[in-house]
């Protein structure tokens, strides 16, 4: 590999505002908690023993696969470092660069749109398919490294590129990736309903009711599978929903109510726990980016 790797940093901001590509390599890595990112993630595994949990599915990751993860959906990294180092290339794509970079005839969004019928979030490539994303993303690192004559157009252009390929590859239809959650159907139809009614009332017992199920045996299945307990991951939710929201123009004083906070104190206070600024400091630093 010609580039030359960086290690892990607890770094979930983009430095750019449009796109940042990371190359690293690990041979040790603390847990990483379950956590969301107000861009798309894309990742592109080397070498390693990795396991990640998107949602409430758990997919065992192959070298020379395509992970994509979208702005709001949940997700924790499982590494065992000790079987094999740590390898990949992670893309961070700001949503609006996407889109900027998309024609009328060539909607770039196609394949990472959560809502369309292409959009899975692990893609296995073919020999073929990897050399190629591999020798963009290779270039696209350099150029946003050590870029010469033109470093300022290049990086756009791989970008573009690399974009279109996996489209490409998502649009041929392949086998999905397998879902290797071991369980229960029910944490998954809870995180969906988690994702439509955020906004209202939520609680373990009231889940465990509205499911038939015992809600010690939810718990107990949501831990195990998510990661995280059910009243954590409702307040994650609610949080980066409360987020993009905010980053949309809505207000910190109309988003608690709508995001089901019991009052704005308690919004307050979660917000700042979770992201080191407070609501009114989010929104406005939203405001001075866009102008």
């Amino acid at each position: 590999m010609p580039n030359e790797p960086g290690s892990f940093d607890l770094r979930q901001v983009m430095k750019r505002p449009d796109f940042e590509l990371q190359y690293k390599r690990d041979s040790y890595l603390k847990k990483v908690d379950l956590h969301h990112h107000d861009f798309y993630e894309i990742y592109f595994l080397i070498t390693g023993d990795v396991t990640y949990t998107i949602e409430s599915k758990l997919y065992k990751v192959s070298p020379g696969d395509i992970l994509l993860i979208s702005p709001r959906e949940l997700h924790q990294l499982h590494i065992r470092p000790e079987r094999e180092v740590y390898e990949r290339y992670v893309l961070w794509v700001d949503p609006r660069a996407i889109k900027r970079l998309s024609t009328k005839h060539t909607d770039l969004m196609t394949c990472m749109d959560p809502s369309s019928p292409q959009y899975r979030n692990q893609i296995h490539m073919s020999p073929e398919d990897q050399r190629r994303i591999y020798d963009i993303v290779g270039k696209l690192f350099g150029e946003l490294t050590d870029g010469g004559f033109g470093g300022e157009i290049m990086p756009e252009c791989l970008l573009t590129l690399l974009l279109v390929e996996i489209n490409r590859i998502a649009q041929k239809g392949s086998a999905p990736a397998e879902d290797v959650t071991r369980g229960s159907r029910v944490v998954s139809e809870v995180v969906d309903y988690i994702s439509v009614h955020y906004g209202e009332s939520l609680s373990l017992e009231e889940l465990a009711e509205h499911f038939y199920v015992s809600k010690y045996h939810l718990s107990h299945e949501f831990n195990r599978l998510v990661g995280t307990s059910v009243h954590r991951y409702i307040m994650k939710k609610r949080l980066l929903i409360a987020r993009q929201l905010m980053g949309q123009g809505v207000k910190p004083s109309h988003v608690w109510l709508e995001c089901g906070f019991g009052d704005y104190t308690g919004f307050y206070r979660a917000f700042k726990g979770e992201y080191g600024v407070t609501p009114r400091e989010y929104a406005q630093s939203v405001k001075e980016a866009e102008t």
